[in-house]
């Protein structure tokens, strides 16, 4: 199964970052941590054929593959990856010379999310957007039938699942139940449900 997960923000702001406050000097960068790595692992080591796209308004999208990263060298941790994804923005974007990271495998795409959802509609991904209102998850999932599966996870604000555009995609919308969850606990939560009922 090749599962995706998609995640925007549009309040990252690492202009003014600095590792002793990560959540009030980076726009809440630590969140975005938070569900990177709830998406690419399981315990202490990467998982396979899992991938979440982060989209930054300010920096442009980021790609992590964990197909791609060393298990060994992969920061585990909230604050070592914040500190090297804050790196490998600035390499990207800036153009700085900054040394090598473990992250140097993540893959800047262009793309904003309405055109990625778009990318993975033509390569027959099953898109399910995580909404409140959404049908109840177990329903859906004891009845999937495909092996490519992609996850619309939001924002901080709420405004994803309200914008036009993403509404006139058409896309099935999922709820895990009518408490609200955080978005990196709402991918664990995907994770485990699709391992029991699938």
């Amino acid at each position: 199964m090749n599962l995706i997960f998609f995640i925007n923000s549009r309040t990252v702001d690492i202009s003014r970052y600095t590792i002793k406050d990560i959540p009030g000097s980076s726009g809440r960068l630590d969140v975005i941590s938070r569900c990177i790595l709830s998406a690419l692992t399981i315990g202490t080591e990467l998982e396979e054929n899992i991938q979440i796209w982060v989209f930054l308004d300010k920096y442009g999208t980021f790609v992590f593959d964990a197909d791609l990263f060393n298990d060994e060298s992969f920061p585990k941790n909230e604050i070592l990856l914040t500190d090297f994804f804050v790196e490998f923005i600035k390499k990207t974007k800036k153009g700085e010379k900054l040394p090598e990271t473990p992250l140097d495998s993540i893959k800047y795409s262009k793309l904003d999310i309405f055109d990625a959802i778009k990318n993975f509609v033509e390569k027959k991904y099953k898109i399910y957007v995580l909404n409140e209102n959404g049908k109840d998850f177990k329903d859906v999932f004891e009845k999937l039938n495909s092996n490519n599966l992609l996850f619309i996870i939001g924002d901080q604000s709420g405004d994803l699942l309200n914008n036009k555009e993403l509404k006139k995609l058409n896309l099935e919308n999922i709820s895990l139940g009518s408490r609200a969850y955080l978005a990196s606990s709402t991918i664990r939560l995907i994770k485990i449900n699709l391992q029991l009922l699938i």
